[in-house]
């Protein structure tokens, strides 16, 4: 193994007795370790921060199960690579198949897995750093076993340091020796990957046999090599993520730390606007409409003045957004629908609504007995507009809030069947 292969894989752990950390779940009478000993593998599902040993423990399982080992990244793989894999396990037999952060296949992909984990084709492994509750679909949740990993500790870290040191290649010529670790934890923020980069890139930075590392040093470094914030990696989504959570919790000293962030590492305000014009949607909606034109007019300020004049638009919208009332009933609603037209196929649209363009579409009744709400008083009329099958059909509900309220009364005025 050399060294252009970054470190962090170098170190990556081949069985139980390597791996640093979980001891909850892989010590010696716990769970993972008894399933491992008794060979009774079931479909697992892996949910914690990056870097704290999901891939690694996965690829563990593989080789002491002797299982052929499949991975898939749910970033760029779809429905055709998971199918191909089960085709194969034909020829192969029961395989492991492990799809990095599960939680960004879609309802489509993830039905994909069901047939083969069921019928025990496969033994699925995910990983994700979100909730499965919220981001893994019901049926497939069902058949799996959720397993919760920690962010590794001060002590499971200062453990992988002294062990890369002792064994990794890149140490033989040179005798490292820590004077304070506070810093290097600090960056590493319970996260192994981390911590590996930044032990590699503090190493290299010294010249000689003798290294030297203090906190001083690991700052220096850092602080000109990666600026604690990597755009197209992981810690990229922590902050947006972070972001996005604190306006979302009405809390905007919070997301403007975060949008200083942001910004300061280099980040395009354009990206941070579009997520700002989702949140208004998503997450207020109608509680206050206007948080979708003040997201709107923030987007179209960011594309005319550019950075670094367009933060204080930004600071603007993202106080306003952080304060304004929340409700996330559009964003039920949109995804209760589309649930009941997976659920439901193509319920034929009913003949009162059809359009009648044809003399023949006017003769099979297609428009025939519709109501034109303006030819009634206060332009409405009670009318039957869902598919009969589901024409008593909730999906939405407004919040309980000053703007919502006011809407639930019409809609109970309108609909007291429903409301």
């Amino acid at each position: 193994m050399t060294t252009e292969m970054p470190l962090a894989e170098r170190m990556r752990p081949t069985s139980l007795l390597d791996y640093v950390g979980q001891q909850h779940l892989v010590a010696p009478g716990c769970v993972l370790h008894q399933m491992l000993t008794n060979k009774n593998l079931s479909s697992l599902i892996f949910w914690g921060p990056p870097g704290v040993g999901k891939t690694s423990l996965a690829k563990i399982i593989a080789q002491q199960m002797a299982m052929p080992f499949y991975g898939l990244s749910a970033i760029a793989a779809g429905v055709r690579e998971v199918r191909e894999i089960i085709q194969q396990t034909n020829q192969a037999g029961k395989v492991i198949l492990f799809i990095d952060e599960i939680h960004r296949f879609n309802k489509a992909q993830q039905d994909a897995l069901l047939g083969a984990v069921e019928q025990g084709q496969i033994i699925l492994i995910g990983a994700t750093t979100e909730n499965p509750s919220f981001e893994v679909i019901n049926a497939l949740l069902s058949r799996c076993q959720v397993y919760v990993l920690k962010p590794l500790t001060d002590n499971d870290l200062i453990q992988l340091l002294q062990k890369t040191i002792a064994t990794d290649i890149l140490f033989k010529t040179q005798q490292v020796t820590f004077e304070s670790y506070e810093s290097i934890l600090k960056y590493a923020g319970g996260d192994a990957r981390k911590l590996l980069n930044v032990l590699e890139m503090v190493t290299q930075f010294q010249s000689g046999t003798n290294v030297i590392i203090n906190n001083a040093l690991v700052e220096k470094v850092v602080q000109q090599n990666i600026a604690a914030y990597d755009k197209g990696g992981e810690l990229h989504y922590d902050i947006i993520s972070a972001f996005i959570k604190s306006m979302r919790g009405s809390d905007p000293n919070a997301a403007l730390y975060y949008l200083a962030r942001m910004l300061q590492s280099g980040e395009d305000p354009k990206f941070i606007a579009r997520r700002m014009l989702i949140f208004s949607s998503e997450d207020i909606g109608n509680a206050n409409p206007n948080a979708l034109l003040i997201a709107t007019a923030c987007f179209q300020s960011v594309q005319f003045i550019g950075y670094p004049e367009c933060d204080l638009i930004l600071s603007q919208a993202v106080i306003y957004l952080s304060t304004s009332v929340k409700s996330n009933a559009s964003y039920l609603a949109i995804r209760e629908a589309q649930q009941t037209v997976t659920e439901t196929g193509n319920l034929n649209v009913p003949l009162h609504l059809r359009n009648a363009p044809t003399k023949l579409m006017k003769h099979l009744d297609y428009g025939k007995n519709y109501k034109y709400p303006h030819d009634f008083e206060n332009s409405f009329v009670r009318e039957d507009y869902l598919p009969e099958s589901i024409s008593n059909k909730i999906f939405y509900n407004p919040a309980n809030n000053a703007r919502e309220n006011e809407i639930r009364k019409n809609l109970k005025n309108w609909w007291p069947d429903k409301y």
